[in-house]
């Protein structure tokens, strides 16, 4: 890592290890994008799954977030390159049972709540081997642009995908394009494997060494509860997340049933929200700048919630379409403000706190996600 000579900043960028962790996760966020639009489609369009068992799927889908602090405690203890393989092998294999089973004509909502239950619990590995793996391949100093890249990178592949998907149901089917999200996390392991940083693990000594991995998330949630700032973040986005959550549950089942609306124009309402936090990535930074992180977290969290107002309002037809399109880009580009901004004020804070006392706390950054 060196520094750039005269005017030039040096950025995140121009480390090769970085290059290839960005080009894994924008990969893998494609894929997912593709996910987010032919899943639903195939449960509610194909399976014809009822409003229980839509929301038993994305119940399902959330569950192995609970495993947060202990992925993030193990990814402290182990080499991050190695969970990073293994969780996208285990994705890329799990997806690929529905097309086989849809194929065969043996394809259930079990195995789709099955399926989807580990991918989920490999991209809590994953997202834990991630975070950790970045300050190791980065300097301090860069964090908040590779940050702001990550998320332009991650905002532009999740519109990509959203596309893609869209297209994609409409040609060969839901099932099938399950085989694009597989493909993504066989590309996102290769190019894991070409990524060359050191992984320093945190430094134990004396008893230390004894310390078991409870006690690693113990120390990490009390050292999260010793920083007023990361708490009170983590304590707002708790409440807003389970409140999107609870609405979220029913976001495809409602459009696609209630609203009418067909996989395709789904696919682009999406888009357009993936577009809307593709532009709140790119100008994180600016406004972070100009009116300090606080003000951009706030905002995020007050407009994130009122943007789905106009869902409960909406009927039938393309003029509402557009509204829900118009909205979810709002929505999204001010949540994608204040979760690159809540990234790097916890980077910054544990950053600061590292050099006096070591405490893996990666499970609390895979938390503020």
């Amino acid at each position: 890592m060196t520094v750039t000579a005269g005017t030039r900043k040096t950025t995140a960028w121009a480390i090769p290890a970085y290059r290839y962790l960005l080009g894994s996760e924008a990969v893998t966020l494609a894929g997912s994008g593709v996910s987010a639009i032919a899943l639903p489609a195939l449960a509610v369009l194909e399976l014809r799954a009822t409003a229980g068992q839509v929301a038993t799927l994305a119940f399902l889908g959330q569950l192995p977030s609970t495993l947060a602090l202990w992925a993030g405690g193990f990814s402290d203890r182990h080499a991050k390159r190695f969970q990073l393989l293994v969780s996208d092998l285990v994705a890329a294999a799990a997806l690929t049972t529905i097309p086989a089973a849809a194929l065969a004509g043996v394809l259930t909502i079990g195995q789709l709540y099955g399926v989807t239950l580990a991918v989920g619990a490999a991209k809590v590995v994953r997202d834990a081997a991630a975070i950790s793996l970045l300050p190791a391949v980065v300097a301090p100093q860069l964090l908040h642009d590779a940050n702001s890249r990550l998320g332009a990178a991650s905002s532009v592949a999740d519109s990509a995908g959203s596309n893609v998907g869209a297209a994609l149901v409409g040609t060969v089917g839901a099932a099938r394009s399950l085989l694009v999200d597989a493909a993504s996390f066989l590309a996102s392991a290769c190019l894991v494997w070409r990524i060359r940083a050191p992984e320093p693990h945190a430094p134990r000594v004396g008893a230390e060494k004894q310390r078991g991995l409870i006690r690693d998330i113990a120390a990490g949630v009390r050292y999260v509860i010793g920083q007023p700032t990361i708490r009170t973040v983590i304590a707002a986005l708790a409440v807003l997340s389970f409140g999107l959550a609870l609405m979220n549950t029913f976001w495809a089942y409602y459009l696609l049933t209630a609203l009418g609306i067909s996989p395709t124009a789904f696919g682009v309402i999406m888009s357009a929200g993936g577009m809307g936090s593709l532009v709140g990535a790119l100008l994180t930074s600016r406004m972070t700048d100009r009116f300090g992180v606080g003000p951009v977290i706030i905002t995020g969290f007050v407009v994130s919630p009122l943007a789905q107002v106009p869902l409960l309002l909406a009927g039938p037809g393309r003029g509402w379409q557009i509204v829900l399109a118009t909205t979810l880009t709002v929505q999204l580009f001010w949540a994608t403000a204040a979760g690159v901004s809540q990234r790097t004020l916890s980077w910054g804070v544990s950053v600061l706190s590292h050099g006096a006392s070591p405490v893996p706390v990666n499970g609390v950054r895979l938390a503020l996600r």
